[in-house]
């Protein structure tokens, strides 16, 4: 920047606010969601089945790796956490973007195992740049430039994601060019350049001094929106973390083994990327159709109906085997993991206007345990048994326990809360 805005400029056109508008900087933050989680590491999912059978890939050894991706996740979130610069935060993120073109050719390259490991970790690292730095960085822009400050839109770009996976595989795969596995995700590099390109253009600016300008006016936003103060109390913030990971084992049994499960099924192979397919689809809409439901139930209650409906998606198709059963589980898992996601993380985010992504990223470390604890337990259980039920099964368990926390979350917050 050439020179120091005066006062009077703050008061009325800060530059860094008006460097994009808000659907430049939304949609930039979407492309970014596709680029470091819909293809470093979403492509894994409907290519799995394929490295099972063209690579040699073990069950558990795909656990591992995605175990490792998670990793290298919780390693992003635990980083994150530290950060207090902006600029550092803005540098990161942006090396993120690139990094993630590299890890996913890296995958196309070779056929050993460590190799695969290094570019999941590090796919894991640019997830956390794209879900938690460049998601921080979006809802700080849109708070100090006066939007409603939600993440809805922003995390479509994980239904899409997921959508341009699936898509991908259909493309390139059995359906399609009958495209190698190694081809694919090469093919999946190729394409994402064209998101690299657009999230690269309209990344948020670094947040600057000129936040002071506009504090109070986030302050008294923050204090109409919210009755607890904008640090949260250390027995909401245990049991949200708790939450959390529950809703982190939720998703990740799903996000690696959805396509692989409906494999496994006689009577449906094939049929593996359209049930990813309508997970993406499901997605897509939802996080903004949660938004509403938050503003018209409460959060948390909007929080407690998604961990419902996606336990009834994992026992769905634990109890049976059929092509209904599978779309089902695959529908009510797009439409509800995504909505956990973006209205925890925009919750926490709001109570910590001054930094959301550092909140996000701590709570994230929770979700990040529950990531690598759950594909690899599952992958060794798949292989022990033959069948991914007792790991479906047990993740019904886990997302009961995370609506126990909530239960117990809604009534704190209602004896903290003074009504009338």
């Amino acid at each position: 920047m050439p020179s120091t805005p005066t006062p009077s400029a703050h008061a009325h056109a800060p530059p860094p606010l008006q460097a994009w508008q808000a659907w430049q900087v939304i949609l930039g933050g979407v492309c970014s969601l596709v680029l470091t989680l819909g293809l470093a590491r979403f492509a894994f999912t409907p290519l799995l089945p394929l490295m099972h059978e063209q690579a040699g890939l073990s069950d558990a050894a795909g656990g591992a790796l995605a175990a490792i991706n998670y990793a290298g996740y919780m390693s992003g979130a635990l980083l994150a956490s530290w950060l207090e610069s902006a600029r550092l935060r803005h540098g990161l993120y942006s090396v993120g973007l690139i990094l993630s073109l590299l890890v996913t050719v890296l995958m196309g390259l070779s056929d050993n195992f460590w190799v695969w490991a290094l570019s999941r970790y590090f796919g894991g690292l640019c997830g956390a740049a794209g879900m938690l730095l460049g998601s921080g960085l979006v809802l700080n822009w849109l708070m100090r430039a006066g939007h409603r400050p939600e993440l809805g839109l922003h995390f479509t770009g994980i239904g899409l994601g997921i959508v341009v996976s699936a898509l991908g595989a259909l493309l390139m795969g059995g359906q399609g060019l009958h495209l190698s596995w190694a081809q694919q995700w090469i093919g999946f590099a190729l394409i994402g350049l064209v998101f690299l390109a657009l999230a690269w253009r309209w990344r948020p600016p670094v947040p600057s001094v000129l936040l002071a300008a506009t504090n109070a006016n986030v302050s008294a936003n923050a204090t109409a929106q919210h009755a607890l103060a904008v640090k949260p109390a250390r027995t909401w913030t245990v049991l949200m973390t708790a939450v959390y990971f529950c809703a982190g084992w939720g998703f990740v049994i799903s996000a690696t083994f959805t396509v692989t499960i409906v494999e496994r099924q006689p009577l449906l192979a094939g049929q593996g990327p359209w049930a990813w397919l309508l997970v993406g689809l499901a997605a897509t809409p939802a996080v903004f159709l949660w938004d509403r439901v938050a503003r018209r139930v409460g959060e948390l209650q909007a929080l407690l109906m998604a961990f419902v409906l996606q336990c009834v998606s994992v026992l769905v198709p634990a109890l049976s085997d059929t092509l209904a059963a599978a779309l089902t589980g695959a529908l009510l898992y797009g439409a509800t993991f995504i909505g956990i996601v973006s209205m925890t993380l925009a919750l926490v985010g709001r109570r910590s206007p001054a930094n959301p992504g550092k909140a996000m990223a701590r709570l994230t470390l929770s979700y990040g345990v529950a990531q690598v604890c759950a594909p690899a337990l599952s992958g060794a259980m798949a292989q022990a048994s033959g069948s991914y039920r007792a790991a479906l099964l047990l993740t019904a368990l886990v997302l009961a326990l995370g609506m126990v926390g909530l239960l117990a979350l809604i009534r704190w917050e209602a004896r903290r809360i003074p009504h009338g």
